[in-house]
């Protein structure tokens, strides 16, 4: 929204009203005659040599581009600005003649950022995502793409105002700052939608960035005491294993997304990403069928997490937990509803963890939520009740905790899966 203080700022200079009636003046002047003046202005501002055709038309792409700035920005953008946005853009002017270079970056600044949140805008994303898209499939590296979405934003605006809603918009922002890496992009690209291009990043490594961006932003809102349950919801794809192209990936996204925000929120909520125990969960969900007994049923790898995934390939509330067995029994309850923290798979990273002040053991740990731990041990006989680790985990730097052991699971491979809770 306009400012008062714009109206004293946007004063024309005497090069800007030079232009503007000129191009007043060449509104009434026969097209070939316009051509003519308008291919030697272009030659005298900007060493180009131009037809009388391409003059005119380039001389209407700058009188369509600053009618389109003036409407993105909120405020009158000069002629002249226009003019050198249209010919850089062209690789005409390479080197601004008519304009300050501060003014000009600025104009670039302003066309590539939102003006809210300072995050790159939509236009930014789409050309940045393909460019990130292209670079990862030449050199075979992973490139997770994620959607966000604010939660019950419309709940804020209705009840506290837009000024409130900017502000939560902002903490967005101020979250994504403190959050992501130098390699990071993190774009605005609707209103209450963001977008993140993460490169060299595979599934779980954006499931786990994804889970502390979320966390980060509740206890960032958390002050406003708004009394809504504002967070983000995020879908993510990754390429090349959801597709190879901008259109594929954006679309598994979004659907991840849907999903997410349509699968109930009475339980924690969950990233609905495609891995490989997600790619195996048909066979385990399917309708029974005869066959052997439910005991000889072929038992799903032991760092498989409980999580409720919701997919189209499976409904949601479907829970990836191993059948029952006699070892199993020795778990906590697979009940959703029991769990007070939700868990991030962390099955197939480097996770670990260094166990003891000696620093002798160390562990797989198999997943982690705010409440602890659970490790893949080989000898748990030898861990004290009370103990303490360094986790190693992706995207986080190394922590030094305190734990204590909840439960064990003896797995058929001989090693144990030992939970662990945190101890303040």
């Amino acid at each position: 929204m306009p400012q008062p203080s714009d109206d004293l700022q946007s004063q024309p200079s005497a090069d800007d009203s030079f232009l503007d009636l000129l191009a007043e003046t060449l509104g009434g002047v026969d097209e070939s005659v316009r051509g003519q003046f308008l291919r030697q202005l272009f030659r005298t501002i900007a060493q180009i040599d131009l037809s009388e055709t391409k003059s005119n038309e380039y001389w209407e792409r700058i009188l369509l581009r600053r009618t389109e700035l003036t409407e993105s920005l909120g405020r009158r953008v000069s002629l002249k600005t226009a003019l050198v946005d249209v010919l850089a853009s062209a690789n005409f002017l390479r080197v601004p003649v008519m304009m300050e270079y501060e003014e000009y970056k600025k104009l670039q600044v302003n066309a590539a950022t939102d003006a809210l949140t300072g995050l790159y805008n939509r236009r930014l994303f789409d050309e940045y995502c393909e460019k990130e898209v292209n670079r990862a499939k030449r050199y075979g590296h992973h490139l997770a793409v994620v959607i966000l979405d604010l939660h019950k934003l419309k709940e804020v605006n209705d009840r506290f105002g837009h000024m409130q809603g900017d502000q939560v918009l902002q903490l967005v922002a101020t979250t994504l700052r403190k959050t992501l890496r130098a390699s990071d992009f993190a774009f605005r690209i609707g209103g209450d939608e963001f977008a993140l291009l993460l490169p060299q990043t595979d599934p779980e490594q954006a499931l786990t960035l994804c889970r502390r961006v979320r966390a980060q932003y509740e206890g960032e809102i958390r002050p406003l005491k708004l009394g809504i349950g504002v967070t983000i919801d995020f879908g993510i794809a990754v390429c090349s294993e959801d597709g190879d192209s901008k259109a594929v990936l954006l679309r598994k996204a979004d659907e991840r997304l849907y999903q997410l925000k349509h699968a109930g929120r009475t339980v924690s909520r969950v990233i609905p990403i495609e891995t490989q125990h997600q790619r195996e969960a048909p066979e385990r969900s399917a309708a029974p069928t005869p066959g052997p007994a439910p005991q000889e049923a072929p038992k799903p790898k032991a760092s498989m997490p409980e999580l409720a995934i919701p997919s189209p390939e499976r409904p949601p509330g479907t829970m990836l937990s191993p059948p029952p067995n006699s070892a199993a029994k020795a778990a906590p309850p697979p009940h959703r509803e029991q769990r007070k923290w939700e868990r991030v798979s962390l099955a197939g990273t480097k996770a670990h963890a260094v166990l003891g002040e000696a620093a002798h053991a160390t562990a797989s740990v198999i997943d982690l939520s705010y409440g602890g731990v659970a490790l893949l041990l080989d000898k748990p006989a030898e861990l004290p009740g009370v103990f303490t680790a360094v986790l190693h985990v992706p995207i986080l730097p190394p922590v030094r905790v305190s734990l204590k052991r909840t439960y064990a699971v003896a797995l058929e491979n001989g090693r144990t899966r030992v939970g662990c809770s945190f101890v303040s």
